[in-house]
């Protein structure tokens, strides 16, 4: 373990905590317990909080039925799996198409949808498909994380701001997901890992 000023993340590259905190945030049971480095870039550390926020809210999908998944057990109209739908579906557009200036055919911003409603499930959705779709947006996030530079301005429609601005958006918008995941959850079985 390596001392000193930094963020510290596991060698798996998902468990994050503060210097001298003695916790991890976030990850799975047995990341929480991995011997932690330090990330050494702006970069790796906010690639390192939203992988870990990314990886908590798919985690409270796992050992979850289809049908337990698409539950809204509390008085809000949201899911597990909505959530993951709607971050999958946020992942993309603000990685892809607000910072690298992507566009897909019959998308937003393309397509301004009357009832924009990225909470919204439809039959096909299941734990494994959505799942899959999240982290096929996050793979094309990564990329463009790792290798956009951070100060660049988004190429995206209507949008100010760098990609650094985007990366902070959405490990708080991903963070407050995995949240809303975690009552959900434990609301449904009693789970709290």
């Amino acid at each position: 373990m390596r001392r000193g000023p930094g963020l510290v993340v596991s060698r798996s590259n998902s468990v994050v905590a503060e210097p001298g905190s003695g916790s991890a945030l976030a990850g799975t049971s047995a990341e929480r317990h991995a011997e932690p480095v330090y990330a050494e870039t702006e970069r790796a550390g906010l690639c390192e909080f939203l992988d870990m926020q990314r990886e908590a809210l798919i985690e409270k999908l796992q050992g979850v039925s289809d049908d337990d998944a698409r539950r809204a057990p509390t008085v809000s109209s949201l899911s597990l799996l909505s959530l993951v739908k709607h971050s999958a579906i946020w992942e993309r557009r603000w990685f892809q198409v607000v910072v690298a200036g992507r566009s897909f055919a019959g998308e937003w911003p393309e397509v301004q949808p009357q009832d924009e409603n990225g909470f919204r499930l439809t039959d096909d959705d299941t734990v494994e498909t959505v799942v899959a779709y999240y982290r096929e947006q996050i793979a094309a996030s990564q990329e463009i994380l790792r290798t956009v530079d951070l100060d660049a301005s988004c190429a995206g429609p209507q949008m100010a701001g760098n990609l650094r601005w985007v990366a902070v958006h959405m490990i708080e918008e991903t963070a407050r997901h995995a949240g809303h995941a975690d009552i959900i959850r434990e609301t449904i079985d009693g789970s709290r890992t």
